[in-house]
């Protein structure tokens, strides 16, 4: 591990013990790590039994905590885009008293592990997390904070099952106690990621195998829109439906054993909705292998085409696109040095992914800045230069013993490339803004994620 990385890590580390001691009063005894993830290729094929190519980050959730000999479980999240209360207190469960979800929402994926949770018996316990993982932001934060629940729950009680079942655990957690009808892709990288590469799951037979990304001369940029979507929304769950009901219309079990062709033969079978969702799944299945052909012969070019044909698909067939991924796939699109770039993560919002020549990287970071300012009224520079704190380019933590290579970056697309403004053009800016009473307007929302909504399946 570099020694950046290390230090990322032992930041993050650092900053849970400071909490934990600051509500507990005491050292914690245990800590754990779970990375994040960004999916390079196979989106919304993982409910489908379909094959999917992510890759871990170096963001991550950090646990730490001690245990407890009174029964109860004390959690506290140091997240501020998390939902209140953010600490809690509640009993272990029993046969007669399991638990439940409910308020806060971060702390259901904590519950649905600890409920799920094979080895017995548990000790209460109380525990901090914190995580570096944009909540909403398509980079499975929900997946990292089971898998980090799981390793903890590991160290004071350990268990015998294997790492498909320990995933299977996580995802019933996601399922049953935060709503969220996910596959079994993300707990999988969370649990099974490697430095140096991207992961091929196969959802059906859970097999995987390594792909490398060894490439000094390649990298991936991570580019957050800021807008953050909800899973646990009625468009999540409707379009599972959809691909569900489409496979039975064929008389398959799911649609990872249906060809373009015998969907187009039963067209009139299902609505052309249902058929669009469908469609995407299908092609999206076949080139997710393609992809991880390509990268492994490293066919870079081959694979950026079919990372924006997957974008194309997610936009127009899913529907689970919006306009500001758009603007930032496009952005990326047209910067030179940029083989490949789509949508990540669910949809609705979160993040877009690139591949590109590491040599083009900060030319096209600044080529994606420069788009936003151009598209965003929301980009205008604070008087005197000053940034939102927190709105910089950086890299991303190491949240693990697994870490991404090539290296990841992490944009913040409300970053407004000040150091290319000159002060008296920044100066007329503001002031014109503020006659016009546009920077008023905007300035609440300027660095604030937005709940999603805008998506294409919503208008």
């Amino acid at each position: 591990m570099a020694a950046s990385e290390q230090r990322q890590l032992g930041e993050l580390l650092a900053k849970a013990r400071r909490a934990f001691l600051e509500e507990f009063g005491a050292e914690p005894e245990l800590a754990v790590s779970a990375p994040g993830r960004v999916n390079l290729i196979g989106e919304h094929t993982d409910y489908n039994q379909g094959l999917v190519l992510p890759m871990a980050l170096e963001l991550g959730t950090v646990l730490v905590g001690s245990p407890r000999a009174d029964g109860l479980i004390s959690l506290l999240t140091t997240s501020e885009d998390a939902d209140e209360p953010r600490r809690l207190q509640f009993p272990l469960p029993t046969t007669q008293r399991p638990l439940e979800p409910g308020a806060p929402h971060w702390a259901n994926y904590i519950k649905g592990v600890i409920q799920h949770y094979p080895a017995a018996p548990l000790p209460g316990f109380s525990a901090v997390a914190v995580s570096s993982v944009p909540l909403g932001g398509g980079l499975s934060s929900s997946a990292s904070l089971e898998v980090a629940t799981y390793t903890f729950l590991q160290q004071l009680c350990p268990d015998s099952g294997t790492i498909a079942a320990r995933a299977q655990v996580c995802q019933r957690a996601e399922h049953s106690f935060a709503g969220v009808p996910c596959g079994i892709m993300d707990q999988l990288i969370a649990l099974l990621g490697q430095k140096g590469h991207a992961l091929l799951i196969d959802c059906r037979s859970l097999e995987t195998s390594l792909v490398p990304l060894l490439d000094p001369k390649l990298a991936v940029l991570i580019t957050n829109s800021n807008v953050r979507h909800s899973l646990g929304s009625s468009e999540y769950p409707l379009r599972r439906r959809q691909c569900e009901e489409v496979a039975r219309a064929l008389g398959k079990e799911s649609l990872r054993e249906v060809q373009l062709e015998e969907l187009e033969a039963g067209r009139e079978l299902m609505s052309g909705e249902a058929f669009r969702r469908a469609r995407h799944v299908v092609g999206e299945i076949q080139r997710t292998a393609q992809a991880a052909a390509a990268l492994s012969r490293g066919d870079y070019r081959a694979f950026g085409r079919l990372m924006v044909e997957s974008h194309n698909s997610l936009r127009d067939d899913y529907e689970v696109s919006c306009p500001e991924l758009d603007q930032l796939v496009e952005a990326a699109l047209s910067a030179p040095g940029v083989y490949g770039s789509r949508m990540t993560g669910g949809g609705f919002g979160g993040c877009t992914v690139t591949l590109l020549e590491a040599s083009a990287a900060s030319l096209v970071v600044q080529h994606i800045q420069v788009g936003a300012v151009q598209r965003d009224r929301h980009l205008l520079p604070f008087p005197g230069g000053r940034r939102r704190p927190g709105a910089v380019p950086v890299r991303p933590f190491q949240a693990g013993p697994r870490q991404a290579c090539p290296p990841a970056w992490v944009l913040n697309k409300l970053v407004l490339p000040l150091a290319l403004i000159p002060a008296r053009l920044q100066r007329w800016m503001y002031a014109w803004a503020s006659e016009k009473g546009v920077y008023k307007n905007c300035l609440p929302a300027l660095g604030r994620p937005q709940k999603h909504g805008q998506g294409r399946a919503q208008q």
